[in-house]
């Protein structure tokens, strides 16, 4: 479909909409994710926003299938990535967590408060939850760990992230880093080889995340 041009000649496309749909639910709520008020942020006509959507609804489940295609599948990703230890698969998954182009945290904690309000993404977000606890089970099976033990596993490096983003600590990376072998030897019982380690912290650095963490 064509660009909608607007007064001014301001041409908006279905992107535009959908960006600013994502800024509002993050900053102020599903509540105020309205037509006429994201027509307002983008400055244009709402009448615009029917060149792209059929109804408010249609634009709410593009976000919620936006949410499912970043945040859900970068943790099915990440679990997926090869690995030669379960300690490397471990640094795997916290890179899927971490870098905000695969994992954005306030969005997920958006949908989140959303479901607390609408039963019908309270079941969407259960679907993700399932399949992202599964996939990290899976891990642990693939890695010869038994199936109960797999699951039990795959809760406590789940639910302590997500549980680490919600208590909003506000610590620096460099000092979360210092932990990561520790964390991964609780998480794995096994202790990571120090190149693993490594490799991790630089790409936390070359994506921005911290200050050259000091030798130990």
């Amino acid at each position: 479909m064509a660009e909608a041009e607007q007064p001014g000649n301001t041409k908006v496309t279905r992107e535009d909409w959908i960006s600013a749909a994502l800024e509002t639910l993050i900053s102020d709520g599903i509540e105020q994710v309205k037509v006429l008020s994201l027509a307002k942020k983008i400055h244009v006509s709402r009448s615009s926003f029917y060149w792209y959507f059929k109804d408010r609804r249609d634009l709410l489940n593009v976000l919620l299938d936006h949410w499912m295609n970043t945040n859900t599948q970068a943790i099915l990703d990440a679990c997926d990535q090869p690995a030669p230890t379960i300690t490397q698969a471990i640094c795997n998954v916290f890179v899927g967590f971490v870098d905000p182009d695969r994992f954005h945290t306030q969005l997920d904690f958006a949908i989140r408060d959303w479901a607390r309000r609408d039963p019908d993404v309270r079941t969407d977000l259960d679907r993700s939850e399932t399949k992202r606890i599964g996939a990290l089970k899976d891990l642990f099976v693939r890695f010869g760990y038994p199936e109960r033990e797999s699951l039990a596993r795959a809760r406590v490096v789940y639910y302590m992230q997500i549980g680490y983003n919600d208590a909003d600590l506000d610590e620096p990376m460099a000092d979360r880093l210092i932990l990561v072998p520790e964390y991964i030897f609780a998480y794995t019982g096994h202790h990571p080889a120090e190149g693993e380690v490594e490799a991790f912290r630089a790409l936390t650095l070359k994506l921005g995340y911290a200050e050259k963490v000091a030798d130990e």
